[in-house]
């Protein structure tokens, strides 16, 4: 007959190694992966806000393209056209919390700086559009 003592020793042994088969994946959420699934890059005309950086930092696009923005972090970003210190006006996304998407067409041929406001100096992008 068995003791009290041996089934929680059983007990025990199963939970320390069900513990360790788990792989960290299992229960930790990276807050910088892909969260749409897919490859894990950014498609034609999207830019990615991901590990608090705009990827790519430069598109280069024909008039007439709209250019897709996804906030892919879990903290809020921008896309706010111009540089830190000197906004333009020409579009701002407002406040994006995770998953949240913008987009902009860009109808005139130019260079189009653009930030994140609650980011200024790590979050830079340009649209170079041709």
């Amino acid at each position: 007959m068995l003791k009290k003592s041996d089934v929680l020793f059983a007990i025990n042994i199963l939970l320390i190694l069900s513990f360790f088969g788990c792989s960290k994946n299992d229960y930790v959420t990276n807050p910088y992966t892909n969260s749409g699934g897919g490859s894990g890059t950014p498609g034609a005309n999207e830019v990615w806000m991901q590990g608090t950086a705009f990827t790519p930092a430069t598109v280069t696009v024909s008039v007439g393209t709209t250019i897709k923005w996804t906030n892919k972090d879990n903290m809020t970003h921008t896309v706010t056209s111009g540089t830190p210190a000197a906004p333009d006006g020409v579009f701002d996304s407002g406040d994006m919390a995770n998953g949240a998407t913008f987009s902009y067409t860009f109808n005139t041929k130019g260079t189009f700086k653009y930030f994140c406001r609650s980011h200024p100096t790590a979050m830079q992008g340009t649209v170079i559009v041709q």
